[in-house]
């Protein structure tokens, strides 16, 4: 099944994910790449999205998986016919063919932004860095049952803290991509409920990189 490698970036972060998934299959169709239906009473294109990506991230790391229906199209023919039929903000990076199975996807390296508008706070990188040593760390997840306690840090395979310039601080993690998965805006969660002197004026995320559970980049 053939693959696509696209980011979301710019005025792109605000398409949700449902638009996103209607965004690329009408982009199929105005760049005359038919998509095949799934069969039954209802058939659905078949296109999907690997990771449900949250209004208002970034990301240069997103995957679509999908299949044409009709002669065969060359890689880079599709690349290019899609990057004209999609809006600013989203752009197909790699279209390939797919040779690991999504469950395979196990890590995602991403960047939460702490920024803070009157500079970083003194103390403040080391205070986060300690935060992240705990033995546990209970944060509010919201869920279909209603919000619940959940330890983040066993899906929290690695942290670096950097401060970037004066009013910002990155915090650089792998987190678990599912089964189960780490929102990486939890980060930013945890900083503002154990310390709230050092709550940021804004906080964002940016998905940079996938792996599978051994550390390698997934595609």
């Amino acid at each position: 099944m053939p693959r696509v490698l696209f980011s979301k970036t710019g005025n792109g972060v605000w398409i949700s994910h449902l638009d996103l998934m209607r965004l690329f299959q009408r982009a199929f169709q105005r760049a005359g790449l038919p998509l095949k239906h799934s069969q039954g009473f209802r058939p659905r294109p078949v296109v999907s999205i690997a990771l449900p990506l949250s209004v208002g991230v970034q990301s240069v790391c997103e995957l679509l998986d999908f299949e044409l229906d009709g002669p065969p199209v060359a890689m880079e023919e599709i690349q290019a016919r899609l990057n004209q039929a999609l809006v600013a903000g989203v752009t197909v990076q790699k279209v390939y063919e797919a040779g690991r199975k999504l469950k395979e996807l196990a890590l995602l390296g991403c960047t939460v932004a702490l920024e803070y508008d009157a500079g970083v706070p003194a103390g403040c990188r080391e205070a986060v860095e300690a935060l992240f040593h705990q033995a546990r760390l209970l944060v509010e997840k919201k869920g279909k049952n209603g919000p619940q306690e959940q330890d983040i840090l066993p899906m929290l395979h690695s942290l670096d803290v950097v401060q970037t310039d004066g009013c910002t601080l990155a915090l650089k993690a792998v987190v678990s991509a599912q089964n189960p998965a780490l929102n990486p805006m939890l980060l930013a969660a945890a900083v503002e409920r154990y310390l709230p002197q050092l709550r940021p004026d804004f906080a964002h995320c940016r998905r940079e990189e996938l792996f599978d559970a051994q550390g390698q980049q997934f595609r």
